[in-house]
């Protein structure tokens, strides 16, 4: 018969969702600030280098490591519910190992094929310099990783969090200052625009390898304070069942393939939207200007959309060792509530994201490119693609639900599905259509739709699992439509009397939000007992109570 979880362990995943969720915001928030300074000094073109370089080292990364968070706090979990701290102990140092291996690997790979990845695949031989910046990176990832999954598996995400703020200040400050120094040096050396462009490229990409290395002191700083506890679970750890080493690696291999799998096809995406695009632009004979409309459309648009989606990223990074943890005690009704609920939480914040990207995207677009040509041709991007957001939150939560239960291949299946049709949509979009940026708008939402469709489906046949479709999408679609409307009214009304896209930006956003919390609770999508169960839940029943917008 299963344990029956208390209502604060069923619900403590939410709590550390929101705790990575906030951390997300923060990170997105100062990625889109240094961004600002970052696309000023480094162009369109020099974006469309480091974009490029980013893609594939992230493809690189998803290959080698970037699965380790998910398959060792997976792992790690189920053994602490058991209480088998030393096979957890284990589980960390083949992991160690395992990143060890690797990591070295993907750098080796990255560094030593540099020319051929840029020149050949993407038609940007400049992107080399951006790509073997970034190379070091990918090793210490692989360590970052196992230290984020140990402690996630422990059901902690501050570690991760405040890594992942340092991390990103770190990074915002020397991109800034290497691309400026580097843009610098390559005008005293007289060595031309695109040259300038490419040196500016790789500079913002040593930033992410210095945020990276502060990231590993920080976990490493909470794996040593915390080692005197793990020392004492694992002298009292009295469970029979003693994994061997050479087991535990064998588990780890077959836990980490399916995950890199589907992480790996589900991402896989960019670095084939920037191939492909890339090829189709040379077919056109419009070779000069890849690089600038490929740093509009991932230094813009995606940059933009990827701030919302980060908070559906967080609250996955939560829910995979809780529900695998409710998964391995046999706790249906548990996982069940928390599939619902976490979907829930994806759609409510994502809708109004979706729809104020879109309403407010020239003033936003205006802050970060210099020319007004780029801006108004991103604005149109993010007003076309803006339900993206919607799509990739909920395909990537419900990633997580197949992935912290037995159905860890479903993900694979999904995405390379999802690929396939991503892949012939964007061709005859690209090929046929001659659509250029736009079809990598529309090629990236063909690609969500479908892992949200695929995805729903395999949860519905594996788990007998019926999503609530009124105030799951339905209610926030309509009050963020709402809010929609309110936003775009300020939004003029300010246009009026001012100009600045700081304003235009900030002011709407300012009304919008409690806009729609007031349409959430007027039109009760969300319940007072669904606040309760989030982080702070009595507070702001009790301020909602105050000014009389509950009961």
């Amino acid at each position: 018969m299963p344990v029956k979880t208390t209502k604060k362990e069923s619900n403590n995943f939410l709590v550390q969702g929101a705790i990575l969720a906030v951390a997300g915001i923060l990170v997105r928030l100062i990625g889109l600030a240094y961004r600002v300074p970052l696309l000023r000094i480094i162009g369109s073109k020099g974006m469309g280098y480091y974009s490029t370089a980013y893609n594939l080292y992230a493809i690189i990364l998803l290959l080698s490591s970037y699965s380790l968070p998910l398959a060792v706090s997976k792992m790690v979990s189920s053994r602490i519910a058991k209480n088998e701290y030393k096979n957890a102990n284990k589980i960390l140092r083949a992991a160690l190992i395992y990143a060890t291996i690797v990591g070295g690997l993907g750098f080796v790979i990255v560094f030593f094929g540099a020319n051929f990845f840029a020149s050949n695949l993407y038609q940007m031989p400049l992107a080399k310099y951006a790509l073997q910046s970034l190379a070091p990176t990918i090793w210490i990832m692989a360590y970052l990783g196992v230290l984020r999954g140990y402690f996630q598996g422990h059901s902690t995400m501050v570690p991760t969090a405040l890594s992942q703020i340092f991390e990103q200040i770190v990074n915002a400050a020397v991109s800034v200052g290497a691309a400026y120094y580097l843009c610098e040096a390559a005008l005293k050396q007289a060595k031309g625009e695109d040259v300038k462009a490419a040196y500016g490229a790789a500079g913002g990409t040593i930033g992410t390898g210095a945020g990276t290395v502060i990231a590993l002191l920080v976990m490493l700083a909470f794996f040593f304070v915390t080692a005197n506890v793990r020392r004492k679970n694992i002298l009292n750890d009295k469970t029979l069942r003693k994994e061997s080493f050479s087991t535990i690696t064998r588990v780890l291999i077959l836990t980490v393939i399916p995950v890199i799998a589907s992480t790996a096809i589900y991402n896989i995406n960019s670095v084939l939207d920037g191939m492909v695009f890339g090829q189709s632009m040379k077919a056109l004979g419009l070779e000069e200007e890849t690089s600038r409309l490929y740093g509009i459309y991932t230094g813009g648009y995606l940059v933009l959309v990827n701030v919302p989606v980060a908070i559906a990223n967080a609250m996955s990074s939560s829910l995979i060792p809780t529900i695998s943890r409710s998964f391995s005690k046999g706790e249906r009704s548990d996982v069940n509530s928390k599939i619902s609920m976490v979907i829930r939480f994806a759609t409510i914040v994502s809708f109004p994201c979706a729809i104020g990207l879109a309403v407010i995207s020239m003033p936003v677009m205006g802050i970060l490119f210099n020319s007004a040509e780029d801006a108004m041709l991103a604005a149109y991007l993010m007003i076309l693609g803006s339900g993206v957001v919607v799509l990739y939150s909920v395909s990537t939560v419900t990633n997580a639900v197949l992935q912290g239960t037995s159905l860890i291949n479903k993900p694979v299946k999904n995405a390379f599905i999802s690929l396939i049709i991503h892949f012939i949509i964007l061709y005859i979009l690209l090929f046929t259509f001659k659509s250029n940026v736009i079809g990598l708008v529309f090629g990236n939402m063909v690609f969500a739709l479908s892992m949200c469709i695929l995805n729903a489906g395999s949860i519905r046949r594996n788990l007998s699992y019926k999503q609530e479709l009124i105030k799951t999408y339905l209610m926030p679609f309509i009050c963020a439509g709402l809010m929609g409307i309110v936003v775009y009214i300020v939004y003029t009304f300010i246009l009026r009397f001012s100009s600045s896209r700081v304003m235009l930006t900030l002011i709407p956003i300012m009304v919008g939000a409690p806009v729609y919390a007031i349409l959430l609770i007027g039109t009760r999508t969300i319940s007072k007992n669904e606040i309760l169960q989030m982080p702070k839940g009595r507070k702001l029943v009790n301020i909602l109570q105050k000014v009389r917008l509950l009961k």
